[in-house]
This record gives C-alpha cells, sequence and structure tokens, in this order.
C-alpha cells in the first residue's frame, strides 16, 4: 500500500474523532474522574490511616504475604504510600481504563457498523480505515488524559514525582495496549456484543495470569506468568520504587503490533461482515423460545456466565483474605471503623464479610440494569418490532426481560455468598456455618436491587429516551452513597435514600420484615408503573 493510498483511506480522521469525542461527551470524563478520584483517594487515605513508617511496614507484610490479595491486587515491593498505593490500585485503574477502551473503541467501529452508521459516512469523502483510526485515536486520548491527571493529582499529594508519572505513564500504556485488542475484536466478529465480550474475556485472562503469577512469586514455578499480561506489567514498572522505565515499551509495542493488525483485518475484510464466519443457526427455532421469557434467556445467558465467572473469582479470592484481614489493617484503629461502619457490625471480620456482600448486592444492582436496558436497545435498534408483531405483548415482552434480570440477580448473589463462604470457610474449618449465614445476608439485598430495577423499569416505560441516563445515575448515585455516605458524615435523611441502607446487615438484626416488605411494596409499585406507561406510549 503506497502513502498516498494509505493517507487516503485516513481522510476525515480528524473530524469523525471530533464526532466520537461529542457523542462521548458525558461517558468519557465520568470515566476518567471515577478513575482518578479512586487512585488519589486511596492515596489519600494511606497518607491518613497510615502515618508512620512501622504502620506502613505492617501493612506490607501482612498484604505481600497474603496470597489471596496478591491474586487480587498484584504484587507489593514497598511500604511507601505510593507503593501501596499501586499496589492496592495499580492493577484496577488499568482495568477500569481498559474498560472505558473497550466500550470507546467498540462502539465507534464494530457497533456504528452494525448499526449502519458507517455506511452512510462511507457514502461521504471519508476513507475506508478513517472510522477505526478516530476510534483508536479517541481512546488513545482517553487514555493519555487519565495518566496525566494521576501524575499530577499524586504529585499534588506529596508523592515523588518521579513515581506519579511512572504510575500515571503505566496506567496510559496498559490501556493503549488494549485498543490494540479491542480493534482486533472488532474485525473478528459480526457484532459488537461479541467484540465486546471477546475483548473483555481477554482483559479476564490477563488478570488470571497475571495473578496466578503473582501469587507464585518468591516460590519459582510459574511466576512467569505475569510477564505474559498486561495487567502484570505495571507490577514490574515498580512506580516509586526503584522504577523500570524500559517496562513501559511492552505494553507501546503490543498497541502498536494490534493496532497494525487491526487495519490489516480490516482491509481485508468485507463490510459489516467479521474476519471469522458465523455460525450458521438452525433453520427453525426451538418451540420453547415462541415464549418471551425464555428468548430472554437465550439472549442474555452468555452475559449471565460471564457475570458469574466473574462473580466466583473475584469472592473466592476475597473471602479467602478475610482470615488475615486483621493483621492486614495492623494498628490502624482508623481503617477498623471504616471497615465497621461500612459492614455495620462490631467485629472486624463480620464487618469485612458485611462489606463483600453489600458490593456483590451493588454489582448485582448493575447488572440488573443492563439486562433490563436491552429492551431499549431492541426498541431503538428495530428488534422489538418483530416480537410484538406476534401474539406477544408490551408487558409480556418487558417482562421477560424483568424475570432474567431477577434470576440473574439471584444467581450472582448466591455465587457471591457460596464463594465467599468457600473461600473464608475452607481455611477456618467453617464452611457449614459461613456458608448458610452468607447466603441469608446476600439474598437479603435482593428487596434493594428490586427497587432499582424497579426505578429502570418506570424509566424505560416513561421516559425511553433519558431511560440510560437515568437508570445509570441511580446505580451511580447509590454506589457512592453507601460506599462513600458515612465517611463523609451525610445526614441519616440523605443515607435513606439508598434502598440498600434498610436491608439487614450480616448477622440480622435491624433494619428488619418491615423495611424488607417495605421496599418489596415499593419496587412492585414502580414496576406496574413502568409497565403501564410502556403499554400507553409510543414505541420509538
Amino acid at each position: 500500500m503506497s502513502m498516498s493510498v494509505s493517507a487516503t483511506s485516513l481522510s476525515g480522521t480528524g473530524e469523525l474523532a471530533r464526532l466520537a469525542v461529542r457523542r462521548d461527551r458525558i461517558l468519557l470524563p465520568a470515566w476518567v474522574y471515577v478513575i482518578v478520584v479512586a487512585v488519589s483517594g486511596t492515596a489519600y487515605t494511606f497518607k491518613k490511616l497510615y502515618p508512620t513508617a512501622a504502620g506502613r511496614e505492617a501493612l506490607a507484610a501482612s498484604g505481600g504475604g497474603n496470597a489471596a490479595l496478591r491474586f487480587l491486587y498484584g504484587r507489593l515491593s514497598g511500604s511507601s504510600i505510593g507503593e501501596l498505593t499501586t499496589w492496592r490500585y495499580g492493577i484496577w485503574a488499568v482495568i477500569f481504563a481498559v474498560l472505558m477502551t473497550v466500550f470507546v473503541v467498540v462502539r465507534h467501529t464494530r457497533a456504528d457498523e452494525e448499526a449502519g452508521r458507517l455506511e452512510l459516512i462511507g457514502s461521504v469523502a471519508v476513507g475506508r480505515h478513517a472510522p477505526l483510526f478516530a476510534a483508536l485515536l479517541t481512546a488513545a486520548m482517553a487514555n493519555l488524559l487519565i495518566g496525566l491527571l494521576l501524575s499530577a493529582a499524586l504529585s499534588a499529594l506529596g508523592l515523588p514525582a518521579s513515581g506519579a508519572v511512572a504510575f500515571g505513564a503505566s496506567v496510559a500504556a496498559c490501556g493503549l495496549a488494549f485498543t490494540g485488542v479491542c480493534a482486533v475484536a472488532a474485525q473478528l466478529v459480526t457484532s459488537a456484543r461479541a467484540a465486546r465480550g471477546l475483548a473483555i474475556a481477554v482483559l479476564g485472562l490477563a488478570f488470571v495470569l497475571r495473578g496466578v503469577g503473582d501469587v507464585a512469586e518468591g516460590s519459582g514455578g510459574v511466576s512467569w506468568l505475569s510477564w505474559l499480561s498486561p495487567l502484570g506489567w505495571i507490577g514490574f514498572i515498580r512506580p516509586f520504587g526503584v522504577e523500570r522505565w524500559w517496562v513501559l515499551a511492552l505494553p507501546l509495542l503490543l498497541a502498536a503490533g494490534l493496532a497494525a493488525l487491526a487495519f490489516l483485518l480490516a482491509a481485508r475484510r468485507d463490510y459489516d461482515a467479521g474476519v471469522l464466519p458465523d455460525r450458521a443457526g438452525r433453520a427453525t427455532a426451538a418451540a420453547w423460545l415462541r415464549d418471551p421469557f425464555a428468548l430472554a434467556w437465550r439472549l442474555q445467558r452468555g452475559t449471565l456466565l460471564a457475570w458469574a465467572f466473574g462473580y466466583a473469582a473475584t469472592f473466592a479470592a476475597s473471602g479467602a483474605a478475610a482470615k488475615g484481614i486483621g493483621s492486614l489493617l495492623g494498628s490502624s484503629t482508623a481503617l477498623r471503623n471504616e471497615f465497621t461502619r461500612l459492614g455495620g457490625q462490631a467485629m472486624i471480620v463480620n464487618a469485612y464479610l458485611s462489606a463483600l456482600i453489600l458490593l456483590a448486592g451493588l454489582a448485582a444492582a448493575a447488572y440488573a440494569v443492563s439486562v433490563l436496558l436491552r429492551l431499549r436497545a431492541e426498541e431503538t435498534g428495530g428488534l422489538a418490532e418483530p416480537v410484538l408483531a406476534t401474539a406477544i405483548g408490551r408487558v409480556r415482552w418487558a417482562a421477560g426481560y424483568l424475570a432474567m434480570s431477577v434470576a440473574g440477580v439471584a444467581v450472582l448473589l448466591a455465587m457471591a455468598a457460596l464463594m465467599t463462604g468457600l473461600g473464608y470457610g475452607i481455611p477456618t474449618s467453617s464452611v457449614s456455618t459461613q456458608v448458610p449465614r452468607l447466603l441469608g445476608a446476600a439474598f437479603g439485598q435482593l428487596p434493594a436491587v428490586l427497587v432499582i430495577l424497579a426505578v429502570a423499569m418506570l424509566a424505560f416505560g416513561a421516559l425511553p429516551e433519558a431511560c440510560t441516563a437515568a437508570a445509570w445515575s441511580v446505580v451511580g448515585a447509590v454506589v457512592f452513597l453507601m460506599l462513600f455516605g458515612q465517611a463523609l458524615s451525610l445526614s441519616h435523611w440523605v443515607l435513606d435514600i439508598s434502598p440498600f441502607t434498610h436491608v439487614p446487615r450480616l448477622t440480622g438484626g435491624p433494619p428488619g420484615a418491615a423495611a424488607l416488605l417495605w421496599l418489596l411494596l415499593t419496587a412492585a409499585a414502580l414496576t406496574v408503573a413502568g409497565l403501564l406507561a410502556l403499554r400507553r406510549r409510543d414505541l420509538t
């Protein structure tokens, strides 16, 4: 391919990049804000909770020696505030940056192609590869902005400037590596959903490889697996320690190589097709798919399986870390109080387990909302019309997704309780007692999740054009109140807005049956109101 042809194929990239930024003008700042605030807030918290070198060394000894925590957070090479921050949030900052990258790149490539928008764009003076390059450019700029803001924020907190720059650069570079992964995934498959699933599966594999390698650190064996994962490279860069700047070349080379491969694949495939052929479906659908509930299950079972796998891995490792949580907190009375307030228990282990169940409930609420909002995607994509043209009415159509959401939430809560109970119960020989009580606490979260799901249903029925923003805003507000409300000393009137404030804690007690009944009645009323509004409004 000559230089002139290459230049022609990229014509219009700047305009498409500006359009992409405009379309994501709310999404991108939100992702950047969350990542930067989470990391800088962690550094600030460590400074407050562990002001002495002895306390930090005790924390480093406990955290670095706990295999479950190494699986979750990675290697810990020192006890400074910067090194503790890197250990606690380095890998997870990269994960959040990668998730942002996945949604940005796939949205502006495969999703636009699937929806027919790229066909309209291609009819004007825009090069064949301009949409792909614009998507990569947008994601790259977002990752670089995260890196710059992280460097500035950590430096402003008084951490060494070289370490802050190394941390920001490592997060940005590892995020860039996955721009290439997303670009290749968008060329391999024919749907945006499959492309996102493929990219997230690669992220999951990278997490597991890094986790297994980090757990094996110091014992030989397969510790080299961490070098195969982009998530492991941030630990090898060693921000705030003896920085290894040369490791930054690995994610940059991977990003360049995968981007080049994506352009090569894009040049060789047909429009609206993937490199991998679609699997031919059955000539006729199974009889059981005539039911809207079965159809919702068929469409969402892959998503539920992925969530369940993530829950199993995360809560098994988190439960295993509970045995050493007391020594991990060391002499920090403030941190013990934070866990106790979050969990609502007097004992620190119960507080930690209760906090895990709360996090499981909050994540399950996000899952439920994501499933229900598929109704809006089907409506705007024209997929609802063939279904509603049959004897299936709007209420039954929506009820199928509501049922799938509730069933999925129940599965995820059960998975969180089971794996947490096994992770903590096996080392302490208390599986028979831990699993049942954790199951009870987990299903105690269900009424609160149902209220959030009902709010999403009401938004879809009454405010379809704003339902996505409204539903996710509610989820975000509830997460903020539950994680930071008490730490910010917010009034109980404000905290009571969250339905999770009214569910029982790990060992029972108030809130009791009356609170749960009110939550269930509220969820039922909002759901009925949403279904009635759906019946009366026009479809897009």
